[in-house]
């Protein structure tokens, strides 16, 4: 018997943790890095979300697309392709050779756009979806 309230509150305490390294790194100038992890903040949130909605354990997947049609939201084009383009970030820093093309990509402006829609994001998420009974 999964514990849905238990899941949903790791998932949510994890994410809020990583949304701090997220911010760490960003100010250390770790760009790659601070992407990578705002990509496991958006992957955990919409973990929890599936859990809370499902009532079953969230999939072993990364790809932030696809947790979020089987959270069935309605994401604005916009918002879909954050997602499609952050999913990428999780391949870019993690494997040898995508990482080094990825880390010239990084500057602190490409960085900085990114967290600002990716918090614009998790707000919506927060207050639309994880909030609502």
């Amino acid at each position: 018997m999964i514990h849905i309230k238990e899941q949903v509150s790791f998932w949510l305490k994890s994410a809020a943790y990583d949304w701090l390294v997220t911010k760490q790194l960003f100010e250390k100038k770790s760009y790659a890095h601070s992407l990578f992890f705002a990509h496991l903040v958006l992957e955990k949130q919409l973990k929890a979300l599936f859990v809370k909605k499902n009532r079953e354990t969230a999939p072993y997947k990364h790809n932030l697309v696809m947790l979020a049609e089987k959270c069935r939201l309605r994401l604005s084009e916009d918002q879909e392709k954050l997602l499609e383009e952050v999913s990428d970030f999780n391949l870019e820093a993690r494997y040898p050779d995508y990482k080094f093309s990825f880390k010239k990509k990084c500057t602190m402006a490409f960085t900085r756009r990114y967290l600002t829609e990716i918090e614009v994001f998790l707000k919506w998420l927060k207050k639309e979806h994880l909030l609502k009974k």
